[in-house]
């Protein structure tokens, strides 16, 4: 197979310079991604440029198999320059592939298209807790919901049938059957989070399913599938999703997601999260956009809503994230968040106030929290990581993600 040789982003070549090489580079802690040469306007371009050189380096910097004796390793290490390998953290590959998606949307490069296979290929392959009869399985629900949303984005942007029937398979098999039951209390529902962990109803593992049902739905004539559940009733349990998670877990007055219902009924109210709130509205939106119903747009509002004015104390910014799964919170949100701030139907007032959110925290993270030698973000808005510094996976994935989200942010007009 191919594997990828970065070359040095200039200004003039920084759209084509980015080509699959047969040979694998030998790479080391000397950085070897040049310097962005942006221009001084945050503008289109600027964002564009931040954007590749980010999604570069997370190849060049984590990419198992563009490193020296790993030829094979179609797998995003943990740890930059081969920091920290392990293969114990399933669920930040899916977003690692979600940033390759949003990159090949954005620039149309072969390069990015050619790493879903490889991907295809390694995911499972190291998947730590894998079953015989379906090595994407994981012992975490929203470990597969995550793959599932990434499997959903790869047939999007290809039209290739077999992400889609995966993600159908999935979805069927192992995360719908983990719902409810529903006459059973406390519960009455919901998605499970840990199939080993008794009836623990978490938000992190109903968002996302609410998404995945929500997208079964929308794409099932683009899929041309047949047998098994009728589209009907993919839409059926977006809404029943979503109704739970907003009735258990939702704050109506203050727009806040609580982490979880444990198996007693408890809801564990300190724990609020930005990647929970970003999965409760981005299937609001979703299903807002299905449906029409109003309602859900101030629900997606209302979630939004409490994230910019309770959840951004740091200067302005959301909390420094370095490390551990904490470090890929922000950047679901922001994958979410854009797109409802790109919502026509959403009033001018609104959308102004969420477009200057988003353009002030890319603003940060670009002016202070990006290294512009190295391109690698790793958590902290005010401070880049030096250029000798490794940094982990997840707060670099949600570097990428800001950036990304500001290349498909629209202009802001009255």
């Amino acid at each position: 197979m191919k594997k990828i040789l970065i070359t040095l982003l200039t200004i003039g070549l920084a759209i084509n310079s980015c080509q699959l090489m047969a040979a694998t580079p030998s790479i080391s802690n000397a950085q070897s991604v040049k310097k962005v040469k942006l221009p001084a306007k945050k503008n289109k371009k600027y964002w564009n440029l931040m954007a590749e050189g980010m999604s570069q380096a997370l190849i060049d910097k984590f990419w198992g198999a563009n490193f020296e004796g790993y030829a094979d390793r179609y797998y995003f290490n943990y740890g930059s320059n081969l920091s920290n390998m392990t293969t114990n953290h399933y669920w930040p590959q899916a977003h690692a592939m979600d940033v390759m998606v949003d990159a090949y949307l954005r620039s149309n490069k072969k390069q990015y298209l050619d790493m879903y296979s490889l991907w295809w290929d390694g995911a499972p392959r190291y998947n730590f807790s894998g079953r015989d009869e379906d090595p994407w399985w994981n012992v975490f629900v929203d470990d597969m919901e995550w793959m599932v949303l990434a499997q959903i984005r790869m047939f999007d942007s290809t039209g290739n049938i077999e992400y889609f029937k995966k993600a159908r398979q999935m979805y069927d098999q192992w995360i719908w059957p983990t719902w409810g039951p529903e006459d059973e209390a406390p519960w009455y529902g919901g998605i499970t989070w840990k199939t080993d962990v008794e009836k623990s109803k978490n938000a992190c593992s109903n968002g996302p399913a609410a998404l995945i049902a929500a997208r079964l739905y929308r794409f099932f004539d683009k899929s041309g599938v047949s047998g098994g559940k009728a589209k009907e009733e993919y839409l059926t349990e977006a809404k029943k999703i979503f109704a739970w998670l907003k009735a258990n877990l939702f704050n109506a007055e203050t727009g806040a997601v609580y982490d979880n219902m444990s198996k007693s009924g408890k809801i564990q109210k300190n724990w609020i999260f930005t990647y929970n709130q970003g999965t409760f509205l981005g299937a609001a939106h979703e299903l807002y956009n299905i449906t029409g119903d109003k309602q859900y747009l101030e629900d997606a509002k209302k979630a939004a809503n409490y994230v910019i004015e309770q959840m951004s104390k740091n200067r302005g910014a959301l909390d420094n994230a370095t490390d551990g799964d904490g470090g890929l919170f922000h950047g679901i949100f922001f994958r979410y968040f854009v797109k409802l701030i790109n919502e026509p139907t959403l009033d001018f007032d609104t959308r102004k106030k969420y477009h200057d959110y988003l353009t002030n925290l890319a603003t940060i993270m670009a002016d202070n929290g990006i290294n512009h030698n190295t391109m690698l973000y790793g958590g902290n808005w005010w401070k880049a990581p030096a250029d000798d510094e490794n940094v982990q996976l997840t707060p670099h994935l949600s570097g990428c993600m800001l950036m990304e989200a500001m290349c498909v942010l629209k202009p802001l007009k009255k």
